[in-house]
């Protein structure tokens, strides 16, 4: 299991976040080019993890690239504000256990909630939660939220660019920014797997001022929905899908093994939660 950190800056909030992983295969930490001492803390604080620096800049070339170094057969993705609880993630890789191919976080069910979100970003999230999953057949609660995780061999059908330097004029490339979380989301629902959403707490930051936009981000989220649709062909997608679900049916069997392994050795039983399927 790979646990992917993008951070920009996020020094104080890393004990927090690293001092609450549960027991992973391990953790990269995707950085922006932190003018603090985040890359320092971060091996202060858990000496075996691996630093990715971003090629360009934004949480979703961050994501891209954290993802290209994954090795794990599962791969999580969390905030280093302290807003999303590490604590959670064996309820993600339940999920997948289950037999979901991606697990999506939702603040907006029974035992999920947030401390942190406005009521403009409510509202404008409830929309656009509402305008994909009528042009997409899906049932998303939550578009917008990024704590999800799904099996690393998906990655093919989400056509990630992490290799391109970024561009002179300083222009962002499409999918750098905050509207990763919907591209995912939506690529995931076209290639028709299954996904299932996972009740999580969202936290407030814990230090430091968020990047995240309420209007401009929230055009780029509704410019992506656009973009993909109607629905853009994705290159080989028929073929991407079959050979993932081989792969998946595989590694399934030896994550729930090797999970299995780890609760006798501590002791403990393997963490199950609950979640619902929405595609």
């Amino acid at each position: 299991m790979s646990v992917i950190v993008p951070a920009l800056n996020e020094a104080r909030n890393l004990p927090h976040v690293l001092g609450s992983m549960p027991d992973v295969d391990e953790v990269i930490l995707v950085d922006g080019g932190s003018e603090d001492d985040t890359v320092e803390t971060a091996r202060r604080l858990m000496p075996g993890i691996r630093v990715v620096q971003q090629n360009r800049k934004g949480k979703g070339n961050a994501l891209a690239c954290g993802f290209a170094a994954a090795k794990g057969d599962i791969i999580v993705m969390i905030d280093a504000d302290g807003s999303t609880d590490p604590g959670e993630i064996p309820r993600f890789v339940e999920a997948l256990r289950r037999g979901a191919d991606f697990a999506k976080g939702t603040r907006f069910v029974a035992s999920g909630g947030s401390a942190d979100i406005t009521g403009i970003r409510r509202l404008g999230n409830k929309a656009l939660s509402l305008f994909v999953n009528v042009l997409f057949r899906t049932r998303y609660s939550d578009l917008c939220y990024g704590y999800n995780a799904f099996w690393a061999a998906h990655l093919p059908i989400f056509g990630l660019d992490h290799t391109t330097p970024r561009p002179a004029s300083g222009v962002w490339l499409w999918g750098d920014g905050f509207e990763i979380e919907t591209l995912l989301n939506l690529r995931v629902a076209r290639a028709g797997l299954r996904i299932e959403e996972v009740a999580s707490y969202e936290h407030r930051r814990i230090h430091g001022v968020s990047n995240l936009n309420a209007i401009t981000d929230g055009l780029r989220v509704l410019r992506t929905i656009m973009r993909e649709w109607p629905r853009r062909p994705i290159p080989n997608l028929e073929v991407e899908v079959a050979a993932a679900a081989a792969t998946v049916a595989g590694r399934r069997h030896r994550v729930s093994a090797s999970m299995r392994t780890r609760a006798a050795a501590s002791g403990r039983k393997p963490a199950r939660a609950g979640a619902r399927g929405v595609s």
